[in-house]
């Protein structure tokens, strides 16, 4: 598996447009709000103390649940290159073991992933103490660090899971292209979830990276709504958490983050079943 690690990391790293089409949807994210968003949500919060530091750590902490999606995907582009051009199964005839194939394309990604999405870390934190904000207290680094440890784990085996029903350099730049475009509005990103139609908020979600983007807003926005809602009511607080997609709410019942764990959790091992399942059965 060394082997096949270090080859896919090459492979991947080499690709310089690999490597930004990964991030394509991280740039897109930050230019929309730098250039529009930004000004937009802080314009409407003008009268709350440490609004900007906020709504930075806000959209910052959207990203962390995004990077791990986008760079995953990108580094299983590898799988498709390789049945292209028949070194898929010039692998699988050889002494290797499935299970070995199988792992150095998983856990190269998670490595390709886990580098990206510290790298993201890192200028996030950056940007936000540029524009007023406070660094994150090492305890909820830690904690930041750790969650993006699982996601990114659960992320690469869901990525790969979908990744293995393409045959095509085409389809996989579809789904791609798709899955880029769609992910901002899915984390609640682009527009906060209190803002769409109780369907779109449905499906939201269900789905798995919106749960670890409430993950990652609880940790890296405490410091901050501290500031902007000391003294205000516990109403406000919780208001404002619905409407940004700080927590989720089901019913009558506002899932706590042990809740979101459990539900990435279940979906990271339903996908692994899955992916173990097709992948024991010999590729034709």
């Amino acid at each position: 598996m060394r082997y096949l690690l270090k080859r896919n990391l090459l492979i991947f790293f080499r690709d310089k447009s690999s490597v930004f089409f990964s991030l394509l949807s991280v740039f897109i994210i930050i230019g929309l709000y730098v250039l529009f968003l930004g000004d937009m949500i802080v314009q409407g919060m003008s009268d709350m103390p440490g609004a900007r530091f906020l709504m930075d750590s806000w959209i910052m902490s959207g990203l962390l649940a995004v990077t791990p999606i986008t760079t995953s995907l990108g580094a299983m582009g590898t799988i498709i290159v390789d049945k292209k051009y028949g070194l898929y199964k010039d692998f699988a005839v050889s002494p290797l073991k499935r299970s070995t194939i199988t792992g150095g394309y998983v856990v190269s990604a998670f490595f390709i992933s886990l580098i990206l999405t510290l790298l993201t870390f890192v200028l996030a934190e950056v940007y936000i103490v540029l524009y007023g904000g406070e660094l994150l207290a090492v305890k909820a680094v830690l904690k930041v660090m750790g969650l993006i440890l699982f996601t990114t784990a659960s992320s690469s085996i869901m990525m790969f899971y979908l990744v293995s029903w393409f045959n095509s350099v085409n389809a996989f730049s579809a789904a791609s292209t798709i899955i880029g475009t769609l992910i901002g509005f899915l984390t609640g990103i682009y527009i906060p979830i209190g803002n769409l139609p109780s369907a779109v908020q449905t499906a939201i979600k269900i789905f798995p990276p919106s749960h670890a983007a409430v993950l990652f807003r609880k940790i890296m926005m405490e410091q901050a709504e501290k500031v902007t809602f000391a003294g205000a009511p516990a109403e406000a607080l919780e208001g404002f958490r619905l409407e940004l997609g700080i927590a989720f709410k089901v019913g009558d019942t506002t899932l706590s983050s042990s809740a979101s764990f459990i539900y990435v959790l279940f979906f990271m091992v339903l996908m692994s079943v899955l992916s173990l399942y097709k992948f024991s059965k010999k590729e034709k």
